[in-house]
């Protein structure tokens, strides 16, 4: 049976000031925060366009090598494409583990101290 009863209120959330962020983004804490996602994000981004560049050109220029048969009509340039594929997922999963070890924990202390005021 429904009952007309409003649903239970939700705690108050502190809004910050223009002040409080601008502290909080010249914390050390923040701080740590933003290099250990640099220190991860950036050297992985480098790496990954390298490696797409290369596939890139290897198909551009060693046409001869890319078409090499490895397995029936299974060539360089296929098994090459599928591992750009592989590397995607791989680089996300990697992200979304290092994201809930390193950087949601640093991520949701400061958002609760700056939504509780303290």
């Amino acid at each position: 049976m429904a009952t007309d009863a409003p649903p239970p209120a939700k705690a108050e959330h502190h809004l910050p000031s223009a002040e409080e962020f601008t502290t909080v983004q010249e914390s050390a804490e923040f701080g740590e925060l933003r290099r250990s996602y640099r220190s991860f994000a950036f050297p992985l981004t480098v790496a990954f366009i390298a490696w797409y560049l290369l596939y890139v050109l290897l198909s551009n220029y060693a046409g001869d090598f890319m078409g090499t048969k490895l397995l029936g009509n299974v060539n360089i340039a296929f098994v090459l494409g599928i591992a750009q594929f592989v590397t995607t997922f791989l680089i996300a999963w990697w992200y979304s583990r290092h994201a809930a070890a390193k950087l949601d924990p640093k991520a949701e202390a400061i958002k609760s101290r700056m939504e509780g005021g303290a």
